[in-house]
Protein backbone atom coordinates (compact mmCIF):
# COMPACT_ATOMS: atom_id res chain seq x y z
CA UNK A 1 0.00 0.00 0.00
CA UNK A 2 1.06 3.55 -0.66
CA UNK A 3 0.66 5.53 2.53
CA UNK A 4 -0.55 9.08 1.95
CA UNK A 5 0.08 10.33 5.48
CA UNK A 6 1.14 8.96 8.82
CA UNK A 7 -1.17 8.13 11.66
CA UNK A 8 -3.07 10.95 13.26
CA UNK A 9 -3.27 11.49 17.00
CA UNK A 10 -6.09 9.40 18.45
CA UNK A 11 -7.66 8.34 21.73
CA UNK A 12 -8.62 4.89 20.50
CA UNK A 13 -9.84 2.41 23.07
CA UNK A 14 -9.43 -1.35 22.62
CA UNK A 15 -13.20 -1.88 22.37
CA UNK A 16 -13.75 0.81 19.73
CA UNK A 17 -14.76 -0.66 16.37
CA UNK A 18 -12.70 0.30 13.35
CA UNK A 19 -14.69 2.16 10.71
CA UNK A 20 -13.27 2.47 7.21
CA UNK A 21 -14.05 5.22 4.73
CA UNK A 22 -13.19 4.60 1.08
CA UNK A 23 -13.07 7.45 -1.43
CA UNK A 24 -13.66 5.80 -4.80
CA UNK A 25 -12.13 7.01 -8.03
CA UNK A 26 -11.84 5.36 -11.43
CA UNK A 27 -8.22 4.23 -10.95
CA UNK A 28 -7.63 4.33 -7.19
CA UNK A 29 -9.21 4.03 -3.76
CA UNK A 30 -8.33 6.35 -0.88
CA UNK A 31 -8.82 4.69 2.49
CA UNK A 32 -9.14 6.15 5.99
CA UNK A 33 -9.28 4.01 9.13
CA UNK A 34 -11.04 5.52 12.14
CA UNK A 35 -10.16 5.94 14.99
CA UNK A 36 -6.48 5.20 14.21
CA UNK A 37 -6.33 8.02 11.66
CA UNK A 38 -4.41 5.88 9.18
CA UNK A 39 -4.60 6.77 5.48
CA UNK A 40 -3.68 4.52 2.56
CA UNK A 41 -4.14 4.59 -1.20
CA UNK A 42 -4.53 1.51 -3.38
CA UNK A 43 -5.38 0.95 -7.02
CA UNK A 44 -8.98 0.36 -8.00
CA UNK A 45 -8.08 -2.98 -9.57
CA UNK A 46 -7.78 -6.59 -8.46
CA UNK A 47 -4.42 -6.04 -6.75
CA UNK A 48 -5.48 -2.87 -4.97
CA UNK A 49 -8.81 -4.31 -3.86
CA UNK A 50 -6.91 -7.31 -2.48
CA UNK A 51 -4.77 -4.94 -0.41
CA UNK A 52 -7.89 -3.14 0.83
CA UNK A 53 -9.41 -6.47 1.81
CA UNK A 54 -6.25 -7.50 3.69
CA UNK A 55 -6.21 -4.16 5.51
CA UNK A 56 -9.86 -4.44 6.57
CA UNK A 57 -9.42 -8.02 7.79
CA UNK A 58 -6.23 -7.16 9.68
CA UNK A 59 -8.04 -4.40 11.58
CA UNK A 60 -11.31 -6.35 12.01
CA UNK A 61 -13.20 -3.51 10.33
CA UNK A 62 -16.71 -3.10 11.68
CA UNK A 63 -18.04 -1.28 8.64
CA UNK A 64 -16.73 0.06 5.33
CA UNK A 65 -18.50 3.07 3.83
CA UNK A 66 -18.30 4.18 0.19
CA UNK A 67 -20.31 6.64 -1.86
CA UNK A 68 -22.42 5.38 -4.74
CA UNK A 69 -20.28 6.16 -7.81
CA UNK A 70 -22.03 4.43 -10.67
CA UNK A 71 -19.86 1.41 -11.42
CA UNK A 72 -16.45 2.25 -9.94
CA UNK A 73 -17.27 1.03 -6.42
CA UNK A 74 -18.86 -2.27 -7.45
CA UNK A 75 -15.79 -4.51 -7.63
CA UNK A 76 -14.55 -3.44 -4.17
CA UNK A 77 -18.06 -3.74 -2.74
CA UNK A 78 -18.49 -7.28 -4.07
CA UNK A 79 -15.04 -8.43 -2.86
CA UNK A 80 -15.50 -7.04 0.65
CA UNK A 81 -19.01 -8.46 0.93
CA UNK A 82 -17.84 -11.91 -0.21
CA UNK A 83 -15.17 -11.82 2.51
CA UNK A 84 -17.84 -11.17 5.15
CA UNK A 85 -17.03 -7.48 5.66
CA UNK A 86 -20.05 -5.21 6.00
CA UNK A 87 -20.20 -2.42 3.43
CA UNK A 88 -22.61 0.53 3.29
CA UNK A 89 -23.04 2.34 -0.03
CA UNK A 90 -24.32 5.82 0.79
CA UNK A 91 -25.85 8.66 -1.18
CA UNK A 92 -23.29 11.43 -1.89
CA UNK A 93 -25.87 14.03 -0.83
CA UNK A 94 -25.89 12.57 2.68
CA UNK A 95 -22.11 12.66 2.98
CA UNK A 96 -21.96 16.17 1.49
CA UNK A 97 -24.40 17.33 4.17
CA UNK A 98 -22.32 15.55 6.81
CA UNK A 99 -19.11 17.18 5.53
CA UNK A 100 -20.81 20.58 5.69
CA UNK A 101 -21.77 19.93 9.31
CA UNK A 102 -18.17 19.00 10.11
CA UNK A 103 -16.92 22.08 8.28
CA UNK A 104 -14.97 19.91 5.85
CA UNK A 105 -15.85 21.75 2.66
CA UNK A 106 -12.59 21.23 0.76
CA UNK A 107 -13.01 18.69 -2.06
CA UNK A 108 -9.98 16.48 -1.51
CA UNK A 109 -9.92 12.72 -2.01
CA UNK A 110 -8.25 11.97 1.33
CA UNK A 111 -10.70 14.23 3.16
CA UNK A 112 -13.55 12.37 1.44
CA UNK A 113 -12.30 9.09 2.90
CA UNK A 114 -12.01 10.54 6.41
CA UNK A 115 -15.47 12.07 6.23
CA UNK A 116 -16.87 8.70 5.17
CA UNK A 117 -15.19 6.95 8.10
CA UNK A 118 -16.56 9.52 10.54
CA UNK A 119 -19.95 9.22 8.86
CA UNK A 120 -19.85 5.48 9.54
CA UNK A 121 -18.98 6.08 13.20
CA UNK A 122 -21.70 8.64 13.89
CA UNK A 123 -24.53 7.81 11.46
CA UNK A 124 -24.07 4.01 11.43
CA UNK A 125 -25.63 3.42 7.98
CA UNK A 126 -27.14 0.03 7.26
CA UNK A 127 -25.00 -2.42 5.23
CA UNK A 128 -25.81 -2.67 1.52
CA UNK A 129 -26.12 -5.94 -0.36
CA UNK A 130 -24.27 -5.95 -3.72
CA UNK A 131 -26.48 -6.00 -6.79
CA UNK A 132 -26.96 -9.39 -8.41
CA UNK A 133 -25.50 -10.02 -11.85
CA UNK A 134 -29.01 -9.75 -13.30
CA UNK A 135 -29.66 -6.39 -11.62
CA UNK A 136 -26.30 -5.07 -12.79
CA UNK A 137 -27.15 -6.17 -16.34
CA UNK A 138 -30.61 -4.60 -16.08
CA UNK A 139 -29.19 -1.29 -14.92
CA UNK A 140 -26.61 -1.31 -17.71
CA UNK A 141 -29.36 -1.74 -20.31
CA UNK A 142 -31.53 0.96 -18.71
CA UNK A 143 -28.65 3.46 -18.64
CA UNK A 144 -27.67 2.66 -22.24
CA UNK A 145 -31.25 3.12 -23.40
CA UNK A 146 -31.50 6.49 -21.67
CA UNK A 147 -28.27 7.61 -23.34
CA UNK A 148 -29.51 6.51 -26.77
CA UNK A 149 -32.76 8.42 -26.31
CA UNK A 150 -30.90 11.54 -25.15
CA UNK A 151 -28.67 11.32 -28.23
CA UNK A 152 -31.70 10.89 -30.48
CA UNK A 153 -33.40 13.99 -29.05
CA UNK A 154 -30.27 16.07 -29.64
CA UNK A 155 -30.04 14.83 -33.23
CA UNK A 156 -33.73 15.52 -33.86
CA UNK A 157 -33.31 19.10 -32.66
CA UNK A 158 -30.25 19.53 -34.88
CA UNK A 159 -32.11 18.07 -37.85
CA UNK A 160 -35.00 20.46 -37.32
CA UNK A 161 -32.62 23.43 -37.34
CA UNK A 162 -30.46 22.26 -40.26
CA UNK A 163 -30.85 24.00 -43.62
CA UNK A 164 -28.51 21.79 -45.68
CA UNK A 165 -30.16 18.77 -47.30
CA UNK A 166 -26.96 16.73 -46.91
CA UNK A 167 -26.76 17.54 -43.20
CA UNK A 168 -30.44 16.67 -42.77
CA UNK A 169 -29.91 13.31 -44.52
CA UNK A 170 -26.89 12.45 -42.36
CA UNK A 171 -28.71 13.43 -39.18
CA UNK A 172 -31.77 11.42 -40.25
CA UNK A 173 -29.58 8.34 -40.73
CA UNK A 174 -28.17 8.73 -37.23
CA UNK A 175 -31.67 9.23 -35.81
CA UNK A 176 -32.82 6.02 -37.50
CA UNK A 177 -29.79 4.21 -36.05
CA UNK A 178 -30.70 5.45 -32.57
CA UNK A 179 -34.22 4.10 -33.01
CA UNK A 180 -32.84 0.69 -34.07
CA UNK A 181 -30.51 0.67 -31.07
CA UNK A 182 -33.43 1.51 -28.79
CA UNK A 183 -35.41 -1.44 -30.20
CA UNK A 184 -32.41 -3.73 -29.62
CA UNK A 185 -32.08 -2.53 -26.02
CA UNK A 186 -35.83 -3.00 -25.42
CA UNK A 187 -35.49 -6.61 -26.59
CA UNK A 188 -32.45 -7.06 -24.34
CA UNK A 189 -34.43 -5.65 -21.42
CA UNK A 190 -37.13 -8.29 -21.89
CA UNK A 191 -34.45 -10.98 -22.19
CA UNK A 192 -32.91 -9.87 -18.89
CA UNK A 193 -36.28 -9.99 -17.14
CA UNK A 194 -36.86 -13.57 -18.32
CA UNK A 195 -33.67 -14.74 -16.61
CA UNK A 196 -34.92 -13.88 -13.10
CA UNK A 197 -38.50 -14.80 -12.07
CA UNK A 198 -38.34 -12.60 -8.96
CA UNK A 199 -37.37 -9.48 -10.93
CA UNK A 200 -39.94 -10.36 -13.60
CA UNK A 201 -42.61 -10.58 -10.90
CA UNK A 202 -41.68 -7.16 -9.52
CA UNK A 203 -41.72 -5.76 -13.05
CA UNK A 204 -45.23 -7.17 -13.62
CA UNK A 205 -46.50 -5.51 -10.43
CA UNK A 206 -45.07 -2.14 -11.43
CA UNK A 207 -46.45 -2.26 -14.98
CA UNK A 208 -49.91 -3.10 -13.61
CA UNK A 209 -50.13 0.46 -12.25
CA UNK A 210 -51.79 2.87 -14.73
CA UNK A 211 -49.16 5.42 -15.71
CA UNK A 212 -46.15 3.14 -15.18
CA UNK A 213 -45.00 1.68 -18.47
CA UNK A 214 -42.15 -0.70 -19.31
CA UNK A 215 -39.43 1.98 -19.29
CA UNK A 216 -40.50 3.47 -15.95
CA UNK A 217 -40.82 0.03 -14.36
CA UNK A 218 -37.37 -1.06 -15.55
CA UNK A 219 -35.81 2.21 -14.39
CA UNK A 220 -37.35 1.96 -10.92
CA UNK A 221 -36.17 -1.64 -10.57
CA UNK A 222 -32.65 -0.71 -11.66
CA UNK A 223 -32.32 2.55 -9.71
CA UNK A 224 -34.35 1.82 -6.57
CA UNK A 225 -33.80 -1.73 -5.44
CA UNK A 226 -35.05 -0.66 -1.98
CA UNK A 227 -38.62 -0.51 -3.32
CA UNK A 228 -40.79 -2.93 -1.41
CA UNK A 229 -38.48 -3.13 1.60
CA UNK A 230 -38.27 0.53 2.72
CA UNK A 231 -41.03 2.68 4.22
CA UNK A 232 -42.84 5.48 2.41
CA UNK A 233 -40.66 8.27 3.80
CA UNK A 234 -37.46 6.43 2.94
CA UNK A 235 -38.37 5.79 -0.70
CA UNK A 236 -39.50 9.40 -1.12
CA UNK A 237 -36.15 10.59 0.23
CA UNK A 238 -34.20 8.18 -1.99
CA UNK A 239 -35.90 9.63 -5.06
CA UNK A 240 -35.42 13.20 -3.83
CA UNK A 241 -39.18 13.66 -3.34
CA UNK A 242 -39.22 14.28 0.41
CA UNK A 243 -40.17 17.86 1.28
CA UNK A 244 -37.32 19.88 2.80
CA UNK A 245 -38.09 22.77 5.15
CA UNK A 246 -36.24 26.04 4.57
CA UNK A 247 -36.97 27.68 7.92
CA UNK A 248 -34.62 29.92 9.88
CA UNK A 249 -35.58 31.64 13.12
CA UNK A 250 -38.87 33.43 12.54
CA UNK A 251 -38.64 33.00 8.77
CA UNK A 252 -40.66 30.22 7.18
CA UNK A 253 -39.33 29.38 3.73
CA UNK A 254 -40.99 27.39 0.98
CA UNK A 255 -40.66 23.62 1.13
CA UNK A 256 -38.55 22.14 -1.65
CA UNK A 257 -37.44 18.75 -2.91
CA UNK A 258 -33.85 18.06 -3.88
CA UNK A 259 -31.13 15.45 -4.07
CA UNK A 260 -31.94 11.79 -4.46
CA UNK A 261 -31.62 9.61 -7.53
CA UNK A 262 -32.04 11.86 -10.52
CA UNK A 263 -32.67 9.13 -13.08
CA UNK A 264 -35.52 7.63 -11.02
CA UNK A 265 -37.01 11.06 -10.32
CA UNK A 266 -36.92 12.12 -13.98
CA UNK A 267 -38.62 8.89 -14.99
CA UNK A 268 -41.28 9.36 -12.32
CA UNK A 269 -41.96 12.85 -13.65
CA UNK A 270 -42.77 11.53 -17.12
CA UNK A 271 -44.83 8.70 -15.62
CA UNK A 272 -46.81 11.13 -13.46
CA UNK A 273 -47.64 13.36 -16.42
CA UNK A 274 -49.13 10.23 -18.01
CA UNK A 275 -50.73 9.01 -14.78
CA UNK A 276 -52.80 12.18 -14.27
CA UNK A 277 -54.48 11.32 -17.58
CA UNK A 278 -54.96 7.56 -17.22
CA UNK A 279 -54.97 6.78 -13.47
CA UNK A 280 -58.33 7.98 -12.15
CA UNK A 281 -57.19 8.14 -8.51
CA UNK A 282 -54.08 10.16 -9.31
CA UNK A 283 -56.01 12.33 -11.76
CA UNK A 284 -58.54 13.23 -9.05
CA UNK A 285 -55.71 13.85 -6.56
CA UNK A 286 -53.90 16.13 -9.02
CA UNK A 287 -57.06 18.07 -9.89
CA UNK A 288 -57.83 18.66 -6.19
CA UNK A 289 -54.38 20.15 -5.71
CA UNK A 290 -54.71 22.39 -8.76
CA UNK A 291 -58.19 23.55 -7.70
CA UNK A 292 -56.71 24.40 -4.30
CA UNK A 293 -54.34 26.79 -6.07
CA UNK A 294 -51.20 24.64 -6.06
CA UNK A 295 -48.78 25.40 -8.92
CA UNK A 296 -48.22 22.70 -11.53
CA UNK A 297 -44.76 21.85 -10.19
CA UNK A 298 -46.05 21.36 -6.64
CA UNK A 299 -49.02 19.29 -7.78
CA UNK A 300 -47.05 17.04 -10.15
CA UNK A 301 -44.35 16.49 -7.49
CA UNK A 302 -47.06 15.36 -5.08
CA UNK A 303 -48.33 12.95 -7.75
CA UNK A 304 -44.79 11.63 -8.27
CA UNK A 305 -44.47 10.98 -4.55
CA UNK A 306 -47.89 9.31 -4.36
CA UNK A 307 -47.13 7.14 -7.40
CA UNK A 308 -43.80 6.04 -5.95
CA UNK A 309 -45.34 5.23 -2.57
CA UNK A 310 -48.09 3.24 -4.32
CA UNK A 311 -45.44 1.24 -6.20
CA UNK A 312 -43.56 0.64 -2.94
CA UNK A 313 -46.72 -0.57 -1.18
CA UNK A 314 -47.72 -2.98 -3.94
CA UNK A 315 -44.21 -4.46 -4.11
CA UNK A 316 -44.14 -4.83 -0.33
CA UNK A 317 -47.50 -6.63 -0.39
CA UNK A 318 -46.63 -8.63 -3.51
CA UNK A 319 -49.81 -7.77 -5.39
CA UNK A 320 -50.75 -6.10 -8.66
CA UNK A 321 -52.67 -2.83 -8.84
CA UNK A 322 -56.44 -3.06 -8.76
CA UNK A 323 -59.09 -0.38 -9.19
CA UNK A 324 -60.82 -1.78 -6.10
CA UNK A 325 -58.62 -2.03 -2.96
CA UNK A 326 -58.39 -5.54 -1.42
Amino acid sequence: MFRIKGKATTNQTPSEAVMVGVGVRKTWLDVFLHPMGERVRVGNDATGIGKLLTCCLAHSAGLVVMEATGRYHRAAHAALHEAGIQVAIVNPYRTKWFADVLGRLAKMDEIDAEVLARFATIMKPAPTEPSSATMARLREVVVARRQVISERLVLENQCEEASSDIVKDLLSERIALCRRHCDILDAELQAVLKTDPQIAGRYAILTSIPGIGPTTAATLLAEMKELGSANAGEVAALAGLASMNRDSGMMRGRKTVRGGRVMARNTLYMASVSAVRWNLDLKAFYERLREAGKPFKVAITAVMRKLLILANTLLKEGRAWSATPP
